[in-house]
């Protein structure tokens, strides 16, 4: 395993397993099958509505919640500093938890000063080991830093070998602030791209562990989702090799600044 650390010192798994749209009955075996896989790092949010499914794979691997990366999100509608509080026990009912290892304002809008207030709070009590932000453009970040006490440590935005976000990365990169990648996989649209289909061959690896590894070897924390028990372990067998400075360049010549999901500027909330 591979770990970032972030500003504050916690050590993050570089590699974690999305649980984004995973029925909440399909959720606790998809955990279970990550983390008898290797993972010790899963990603959820109350909005994906499995926070329940995810507790109980937690509790039934039988691997102790203290080598458990855990993180959630607090959703748009539980924005504002008493909502924020009340969202974050609920998540940890539903976890069977009574502390999450990353908290993250889901989507920016109005009340996240508010939001950050309760986030401090919890961080300082000992609650939450890291807290952050998700969606973020500079200017938001900026915007939140005007009011916040404690900078987030981490920003979880898409980025792809589409959507490479150079200016945002180099921006959070000066702010001691970690990168961590949602959909990384385009929604099953790498498989198309022709570089990645040349690197696949020489490096005998198939296309998505080409672009998970070129997440971790650009500094970028991944979480990859997938149901399918040998795609859970495939996804994760990407520790014995690593892309080439040139590669990892060719990779990133493929942006075209294309989201495969919402710009934060334009989200629907």
């Amino acid at each position: 395993m591979i770990y970032k650390k972030l500003s504050n010192g916690v050590e993050i798994p570089m590699i974690g397993f999305g649980t984004f749209k995973i029925p909440n009955d399909q959720t606790a075996k998809a955990v279970k099958n990550a983390i008898n896989a290797g993972y010790r790092h899963i990603d959820t949010a109350a909005i994906y509505r499995n926070e329940i499914g995810v507790g109980k794979g937690i509790k039934e691997s039988h691997v102790a919640r203290e080598e458990i990366f855990l993180t959630t999100k607090c959703w748009n509608d539980d924005q504002g500093y008493q909502k924020a509080l009340d969202a974050f026990e609920q998540s940890c009912q539903r976890l069977q938890t009574n502390y999450i290892d990353l908290f993250l304002i889901h989507w920016p809008k109005p009340l996240n000063s508010e939001t950050w207030k309760a986030f401090e709070e919890l961080y300082q009590q000992g609650r939450i080991r890291a807290i952050g932000v998700s969606n973020f453009h500079q200017h938001h970040f900026e915007d939140l830093m005007k009011t916040a006490k404690i900078k987030p440590m981490i920003n979880q935005v898409e980025y792809t070998p589409r959507l490479t976000q150079k200016p945002l990365k180099t921006f959070l990169e000066t702010q001691g602030v970690a990168m961590e990648s949602w959909s990384p996989l385009m929604r099953g649209k790498i498989a198309d791209i022709e570089l990645l289909q040349t690197l696949s061959k020489k490096y005998g690896k198939t296309v998505v562990q080409i672009v998970i590894r070129w997440n971790i070897d650009t500094g970028v924390i991944v979480i990859p989702k997938s149901v399918t028990s040998e795609r859970i372990k495939e996804n994760f067998d990407i520790f014995d090799f690593s892309l080439s400075l040139d590669d990892i360049e060719a990779i990133n010549q493929l942006n075209k600044n294309a989201r495969t999901g919402s710009d934060p500027d334009n989200f629907d909330f």
